[in-house]
């Protein structure tokens, strides 16, 4: 992707593995550079699967992100399911919850320090007891995510 797009990236369109975007500021400049897009696709048989595109959208989920002109967000839906997990049992449940949290990391202000009591189970030859830390922790977590702020790039 990035070799057949290489002279657009950054300048009209993002890349990542085989996810694209095409930008600009306004709407004629975008159907100029989608315009251009889509004949390199052309040019280079580069097949889109149409199922997946949409085309001029204000907002969208990109790489599990809600992008807009606000910023970025969490994607609702994916918070929505983990906001209604109950606590881990397991350590497996434990290193399941947070690897989903921690993919929202960026959201959540001192998510480390937030995380501590649950990723120290995850250490070899440490006994699993879900202890009240780890509950308030977890808690703590579920209600950071569905609180989550909008990211927005400085002037």
């Amino acid at each position: 992707m990035i070799a057949i797009f290489h002279d657009m990236i950054e300048k009209t369109m993002e890349v990542f593995m085989d996810d694209f975007s095409v930008f600009r500021d306004s709407f004629s400049s975008c159907l100029s550079n989608l315009d251009k897009m889509l004949k390199r696709c052309e040019d280079t048989n580069l097949v889109l699967n149409w199922e997946k595109c949409h085309f001029m959208c204000k907002e969208g989920i990109v790489l599990g992100h809600k992008i807009s002109k606000s910023g970025i967000e969490v994607d609702r839906a994916k918070v929505d399911v983990i906001a209604k997990l109950p606590h881990p049992t397991t350590v497996k449940g434990v290193r399941s919850f947070l690897g989903h949290a921690d993919f929202y990391r960026w959201f959540i202000q001192y998510f480390s320090k937030i995380a501590r009591p649950m990723s120290h189970l995850l250490e070899k030859k440490t006994p699993f007891l879900f202890s009240k830390d780890c509950i308030d922790a977890f808690e703590t977590l579920k209600k950071k995510l569905t609180e989550a702020p909008i990211l927005v790039v400085p002037d």
